[in-house]
């Protein structure tokens, strides 16, 4: 367990910690034009890998595929620390983010290897409390290291850590059971899976952004998006060892806990991403401040994840869980969305910790719930696959709830009429240029701000609610107490042609 905590922090924190380095990083490095892919790289190479991984994990056992992507995580890491271009650091990125998504997949995993879903609860909720860790102090190692080191460190950090998780690791997991020994690579899978994620990635990273969402460029990743997915689909129902097993969609439950996964997902995180937007304009928050403001939110996800694990743990009895934690999600939304200049610090605090409860009582009963209908030949590329659709979840919502935001906030703004000088436009103003506004058109931002913080969390509640809808269709299905298969959610097998097409039909639907 030491070994996977840290590996699951080294994944959660990296980000985290380089942001507050990228200004000093063009500085230095120049390319500004390429700044968003320092990011936009790193995620898309992570969510390309997460389903790779945890097949390769079934593969070729867990304990070989897991060390492996910590390997590959620090040479990335040490790579882009001696970057000398804004190119080579971008490419590094990516090779960083190929092993990362093997981080958070292997631990879990692992964990589903270990411990029977009676008793893994717990453990998965000590994982899930590491995110609010990282996203806690990330900034702050961040922005230390960049203001009293090099921003190179921002990277280097990882590598004792990495290097006490490989041989930790390494040391531990040499009783794991080994793979199917059936090692046939699905490269076709692959192929197609890379061009569609790819293809989806930049439409939500792009749109709206560096290209209009009508523009030639979009409407081409999308249609590549569709056609993509549509060959993945038709490629994998026939592999003998498919990168992402369809059949798994077939149960109920697995597919059910991936859709409480992406719409948590979408919902949550692209709610929460544009939160400091209102504590720096609204609030006069500084940067630093705005993430010490969100302590509220992360311990109690921290808390409630411990607390949720403990109980189910002890009572096998899960269902109820991610229907309270969508309905507190809902409310937390709701609240969000009723802000206004005047709302307090404690205000949006109280606000958090209602978001917050939500979030604990869903992140980990979900992959739980998933896991608990995998049998153990599935359960690396299960749990990729349930943790590829909360990060395309996420991924969509930073984007679409950005896209609401930014429309809302530049609507308003222009309909009052203010004027913000020459060539200067909304997205140019920042807090110092905001306290040097005049008072009225600093006012008509902050207002314009605080219009497109309650548009985008009423849309994120809206979202929000259809989770609610998905967990209440949730089966409880008492968790097994050892290894043995899961139990069928549905007949594996359809007793006539028309239940058989019928079946396949679902199954495309799900997936």
């Amino acid at each position: 367990m030491s070994g996977l905590v840290i590996a699951m922090l080294l994944a959660q924190l990296d980000n985290m910690i380089v942001a507050p380095a990228l200004p000093t990083i063009v500085g230095d490095l120049g390319g500004l034009e390429h700044l968003s892919w320092v990011t936009t790289g790193y995620i898309l190479a992570t969510t390309i890998a997460t389903p790779i991984w945890g097949k390769l994990g079934d593969l070729y056992g867990r304990r070989i595929s897991f060390v492996a992507a910590i390997a590959l995580f620090l040479i990335g890491s040490a790579l882009c620390g001696m970057a000398h271009n804004m190119g080579e650091l971008v490419g590094f990125r990516a090779l960083q983010g190929l092993g990362a998504g093997g981080l958070i997949v292997g631990v879990l995993s692992i964990i589903g290897d270990m411990i029977p879903p009676r008793d893994r609860s717990k453990y998965q909720g000590v994982m899930m409390a590491v995110m609010p860790v990282a996203l806690i102090g990330g900034p702050l190692i961040g922005g230390f290291i960049t203001d009293h080191l090099s921003w190179r460190w921002a990277f280097y950090v990882n590598l004792p850590l990495g290097i006490v998780a490989l041989v930790v690791a390494w040391i531990t997991l040499a009783k794991l059971p080994g793979g199917t020994g059936r090692a046939r690579i699905d490269w076709l899978g692959t192929a197609l899976l890379t061009v569609w994620i790819t293809s989806l990635v930049l439409v939500t990273s792009w749109g709206g952004t560096q290209y209009d969402w009508g523009s030639p460029q979009i409407l081409g990743l999308i249609a590549l998006t569709i056609v993509g997915l549509a060959a993945f689909i038709l490629v994998e129902r026939n592999r003998p060892e498919p990168i992402m097993p369809l059949r798994v969609f077939r149960n109920r439950n697995f597919a059910l806990a991936g859709g409480i996964a992406f719409i948590s997902g979408f919902a949550l995180f692209g709610a929460i991403g544009y939160l400091p937007q209102y504590q720096q304009f609204v609030q006069g928050s500084s940067a630093t401040n705005s993430g010490l403001l969100l302590m509220p939110m992360m311990i109690a996800v921290m808390v409630v994840s411990i607390l949720v694990g403990n109980v189910i743990s002890r009572t096998g009895r899960y269902r109820i869980f991610p229907i309270a934690g969508m309905v507190l999600v809902v409310g937390g939304m709701l609240l969000f969305s009723t802000v206004g200049l005047g709302t307090s610090k404690t205000t949006t605090a109280i606000f958090m910790v209602v978001l917050g409860a939500g979030m604990g009582g869903i992140m980990q009963t979900s992959t739980l719930i998933a896991q608990n209908s995998l049998d153990r030949r599935d359960m690396g590329a299960g749990t990729g696959a349930s943790t590829f659709l909360r990060n395309m979840g996420s991924s969509l919502g930073v984007s679409i709830l950005g896209a609401i935001y930014a429309h809302q906030l530049t609507a308003t703004f222009t309909h009052g009429g203010a004027a913000t000088g020459g060539g200067s436009s909304v997205s140019s103003i920042t807090p110092a240029a905001l306290r040097a506004m005049p008072e009225a058109a600093r006012h008509l931002f902050q207002q314009a701000v605080t219009d497109g913080i309650s548009s985008l969390f009423l849309w994120g509640g809206v979202v929000s609610v259809i989770g609610i809808v998905v967990a209440l269709f949730v089966k409880h299905v008492p968790l097994r107490t050892g290894q043995a298969p899961a139990p069928p959610a549905q007949p594996a097998q359809p007793a006539s042609p028309g239940e058989k097409a019928a079946a396949e039909v679902a199954e495309v639907a799900a997936v």
